[in-house]
């Protein structure tokens, strides 16, 4: 699966390839579609402009929708659509896209949302934090902050800069060291900060791996000069946080190229460099059968890393965790065989500060030979992890078909049988890019996207079949699904789902093959999007949408503008809701796992 998991590394150049460098005309000529009636209808804050009036650094048009199930309306996050600005000093600009996004929200109820570009383009961050960016719009959406590229933090301006305005600038370059991956951990408020919480942010680029920064100001600026070097191991792939509830530890798991191993390290220092701790999440037992020692081993695609941040005074508390997905066996890894067992490595002593981390690795379950899971793999893409509030463990995956979730009651030594989540109109659809958040005594949120139609999201005839009208109207038709459990370490935990997205979001295929795609706009969404629970325990929902048609598709598909044309040109941007009301079922008292 080593092609699957460098996907996006190499995707990312190929997405801003797809749509390279291209010589702008005069300022107004991409300004066909620009709103100017309500040119910020969510009040987002240093955006670029909407208004046609910004001489080559307007906005993707703002999305705001109705609201559906217990959601507020589903709202655009602002982008530029070119960058940089185009003019004499800079007049080639990358077409922006937002893909992959991410989203934390603080123990203050500060949201934070990040996006990629794809490299060289680098990373967009926004916030929320209502003391400082306003209430909740009278429509339930919320004036975000624009905080530019936290990778760009004045190293690619022609005349410097900052971080908190450096795109929009006729003198900023609009790109970073990164862009091809992207995540952030918060910490618990820091007393050396005025109580803010530390933003820990990393970004994966090409050479030499991951770049690493923080900041101490919700967002606002940045560490100057991120540190271009943060990964141990030079040449490595797909990079994921999570950091303590103290001020400074943070820790970073990524691939290792030469081997595939889950590399892990620690930070001491909020997130700036990672030299502190190391270990590796696959153990030398399971390495056969989930590394890629030869370019033929099917090797792995990891979750991302989780620690056990519990305040019920729990024992596991400073637990680490690690998912992946890989082959049952070396045999298989090495035949290329599918990636059809879920393992869960733990490791113990990361809470004692130990030097080297040492993981024990858990296998969770094996998809039987012929079913979906063996067939189409357990990644679909990514499998993802939880940690609830007294130290239970969740991990769950999707087979393409369907999304299942097992739990841990014992620090993930041994799991509950699978249960699948989806349920009425989604089972016997497809079903892919699951994520999961846990808090409180087994609350658990997980989402997904879901389509209309059945078969393989990577199938192009079952996916995009030829309608009558030479429209999308019968090609599959992607929602965002969230399904709450209040009891989701139970044996056999009950879901309530919903429709958390208030349109379609995506027409077509969804690939979840990386490199192995063979449909340019089968990647439009990238391959995740993510889900964090507030202090309210309330879901707030990061996805990647490409339903609108571009304003640049007078330039890039002329003639096929319509949202429903199959031929126009399509920018991936990044939306958010949130939950209007929380459970009110939760369970916040119990028994710690053990």
């Amino acid at each position: 699966m080593r092609k699957s998991i460098l996907a996006f590394l190499f995707a990312s150049v190929l997405l801003l390839a797809l749509v390279p460098l291209m010589e702008v005309g005069p300022a107004g000529q991409f300004h066909v579609m620009a709103q100017s009636t309500f040119p910020n209808p969510t009040n987002q804050h240093a955006c670029p402009s909407q208004t046609g009036a910004g001489g080559g650094r307007e906005a993707i048009p703002a999305f705001v929708g109705p609201g559906s199930d217990g959601f507020s309306p589903n709202q655009s996050l602002c982008l530029p659509q070119l960058a940089p600005v185009p003019t004499g000093l800079s007049p080639l600009a990358f077409i922006v896209q937002g893909l992959e996004p991410g989203d934390r929200v603080d123990s203050q109820g500060t949201i934070y949302v990040e996006s990629i570009r794809g490299v060289p383009g680098g990373v967009d961050l926004w916030r929320w934090s209502q003391p400082i960016d306003g209430a909740p719009n009278a429509n339930g959406t919320l004036p975000f902050k624009y905080e530019g590229q936290p990778d760009n933090c004045g190293i690619f301006g022609l005349n410097g800069g900052g971080c908190v305005n450096n795109v929009g600038s006729p003198s900023n370059l609009g790109v970073a060291p990164g862009g091809g991956d992207a995540d952030i951990a918060l910490h618990a408020p820091d007393p050396n900060y005025s109580a803010i919480l530390n933003l820990a942010f990393t970004s994966l680029t090409l050479a030499p791996g991951v770049t690493a920064t923080h900041s101490t100001n919700r967002g606002d600026t940045f560490f100057t000069p991120p540190n271009a070097v943060a990964a141990l191991v030079p040449g490595d792939d797909r990079m994921w946080n999570d950091a303590s509830n103290d001020a400074s530890t943070v820790y970073i798991s990524y691939h290792d190229v030469a081997t595939f191993n889950i590399e892990v390290q620690r930070s001491n220092n909020g997130g700036l460099t990672y030299v502190a701790g190391a270990g590796e999440a696959i153990e030398a037992t399971t390495l056969p059968a989930a590394g890629s020692l030869v370019p033929t081993d099917s090797g792995n695609v990891a979750a991302q890393i989780k620690v056990d941040n519990n305040t019920s005074s729990c024992p596991s508390k400073g637990n680490l965790y690690v998912a992946f997905v890989a082959p049952d066996s070396a045999t298989e890894n090495s035949n290329t065989g599918p990636l059809r067992s879920v393992y869960v490595g733990v490791s113990t002593d990361a809470g004692l500060d130990a030097p080297t981390l040492t993981f024990t690795d858990h296998k969770v379950f094996t998809s039987p030979a012929g079913s979906p899971g063996a067939i189409h793999g357990t990644a679909n893409i990514f499998p993802a992890l939880a940690v609830d509030n007294f130290g239970y463990v969740y991990t769950i995956w999707s087979d393409n078909q369907n999304i299942f979730l097992s739990s841990s009651s014992d620090l993930g030594n041994t799991w509950t049988s699978p249960v699948r989540v989806n349920q009425d109109g989604t089972v016997g659809k497809s079903n892919v890019f699951p994520w999961v958040a846990a808090d409180a005594n087994g609350h658990v949120v997980v989402t997904w996207l879901g389509s209309n139609l059945t078969g393989n999201s990577n199938d192009v005839a079952a996916m995009q079949p030829t309608c009558t009208d030479g429209t999308t109207r019968c090609w599959a038709q992607w929602s965002v699904y969230m399904a709450e459990s209040v009891n989701g370490h139970g044996a056999i935990p009950s879901f309530t789902q919903h429709i958390a997205s208030d349109h379609f979001i995506h027409a077509g295929t969804i690939c979840t093959n990386g490199t192995g795609c063979s449909n340019g706009d089968s990647r439009a969404l990238a391959d995740f999007f993510q889900v964090a629970l507030d202090p309210q325990h309330r879901a707030n929902i990061a996805f990647s949408d490409d339903h609108v048609a571009s304003p640049l598709c007078s330039q890039q598909s002329p003639g096929h503008c319509a949202n429903n044309d199959p031929q126009a040109f399509r920018v991936a941007v990044p939306y958010f809701t949130y939950q209007l009301k929380a459970n009110k079922h939760i369970v916040t008292t119990g028994i710690c796992a053990r």
